[in-house]
């Protein structure tokens, strides 16, 4: 296992705004922040129980000053609509907290005493996200409050499952809070199979899991508050905040396959919690390779990172001295890229008819992914999709690398324990 401060895959340089629909009761409303970045703050769209308008004002308040902070106290009082005594004891909260800090003066020409600026305090604390989506390694960071990653640890699965994985996870968990330099803020971890509100992982069968409590395991182990989600769920919400759409679909492969869908600015979880799991869909009536549940034919035995890697060693490698081999061995490649695509495809034909998504998102290894796949996959939907149905609609790879669980894994716990979106 290592740690470096280095950036790994081809995530951007600069952090993505991290926003995330809030919480029920309030829906996401667009605004831009001062440096041009897109953002939400949130809206009242039910009645606040008395009980629960102070949680709500505290919230407000954070969320205007993370999106569009410095501000004065007068004007966080003018963006949230609260008044200036309920902001200036909420903000003596939070500096108590020490979640809010006071930059100091602002100097303008006003007339009176200056303003005091305050923001949220970026530097006060950090996150642990993990990603338990890859097919041999668990990855993990370091991330302060803006998302900018301050330190990495991985540690190989070598094929681990059940409880020698569920230890694994301790053990990386317990290595990046290590590596912590502030106090942590909490856990965001994205991990793939079905996983419930409490964080039990209910299935996993690629790691061998079943109803295994790793919210409430690794929070007793850490003694800080840990968030645990579908891993595509999770991804998801890292794209969401950083394309602005208000309908997205994320496909994450990996060392299985899964999806994450907002609609109209909401994360979709299902009454069983198992919202976006297409992986052990079976495609066609063809048969097809034996998946890791048991059947033939999943969407998954087709697409998983292993299973492609497989099929892609099968079909042999270019010889590199012979013209002819080598077009033949990149023929047989492109195939079998281009039919787990078309298996793609025909899976999120019928969801796009249905919901008339805007955006498709592919989150993955970029030279499995983008290319022959991708492009079989968006021919595949708009053969079996009326023009109506996929006219505006926009397929692409994500803009986060592999970095986007790790990411969206620290929206979670923004979300979770700050009510900042």
């Amino acid at each position: 296992m290592t740690a470096t401060d280095a950036p790994r895959g081809t995530a951007p340089a600069e952090p993505a705004v991290m926003t995330v629909p809030p919480a029920v009761g309030y829906a996401p409303e667009l605004r831009t922040t001062p440096s041009g970045a897109v953002g939400r703050a949130l809206r009242p769209t039910a009645k606040v129980l008395p009980e629960h308008a102070r949680s709500h004002n505290r919230s407000l308040v954070l969320q205007t000053l993370y999106t569009s902070g410095p501000l004065s106290r007068a004007d966080v009082a003018r963006e949230t609509g609260l008044t200036r005594v309920t902001v200036s004891d909420l903000v003596a909260e939070l500096i108590g907290e020490g979640l809010v800090v006071e930059l100091g003066t602002r100097e303008d020409a006003r007339p009176g005493k200056p303003a005091t600026l305050l923001d949220v305090d970026r530097a006060g604390f950090q996150i642990v996200g993990i990603d338990l989506s890859d097919h041999d390694l668990l990855h993990g960071a370091v991330v302060d409050l803006d998302g900018r990653v301050l330190a990495r640890a991985d540690v190989a699965l070598d094929g681990a499952s059940g409880e020698d994985a569920a230890d694994l996870v301790s053990e990386l968990a317990a290595r990046l809070a290590a590596l912590a330099t502030a106090p942590l803020l909490g856990v965001g971890i994205g991990s793939p199979g079905v996983v419930d509100p409490a964080g039990v992982v209910r299935s996993a069968p690629n790691l061998g899991w079943t109803d295994l409590p790793l919210q409430a395991r690794l929070a007793g182990e850490l003694g800080v508050p840990v968030h645990v989600a579908n891993d595509a769920n999770v991804a998801v919400l890292a794209e969401h905040g950083a394309s602005g759409a208000g309908d997205l679909l994320l496909v994450k492969v990996g060392h299985g396959v899964g999806a994450g869908l907002i609609i109209g600015g909401r994360p979709v979880i299902g009454p069983g919690f198992a919202a976006g799991e297409i992986g052990h869909v079976v495609i066609g009536t063809d048969g097809g390779p034996r998946c890791a549940c048991g059947k033939h034919g999943c969407l998954e035995a087709w697409l998983a990172v292993p299973r492609l890697a497989a099929q892609l060693d099968e079909a042999g490698a270019p010889a590199g001295d012979d013209a002819q081999a080598d077009a033949a061995a990149q023929a047989a490649h492109e195939e079998v890229l281009r039919e787990a695509g078309r298996r793609l495809g025909i899976i999120l034909a019928p969801v796009v008819g249905a919901l008339n998504l805007s955006e498709v998102v592919l989150s993955g290894p970029v030279e499995l992914l983008d290319g022959p796949l991708l492009e079989s996959t968006v021919d595949a939907i708009r053969n079996r999709t009326m023009a109506e149905q996929h006219r505006d609609l926009r397929i692409r790879m994500t803009t986060h690398g592999q970095d986007i669980v790790l990411r969206g894994a620290a929206v979670m716990v923004l979300s979770g324990q700050l009510g900042v979106s």
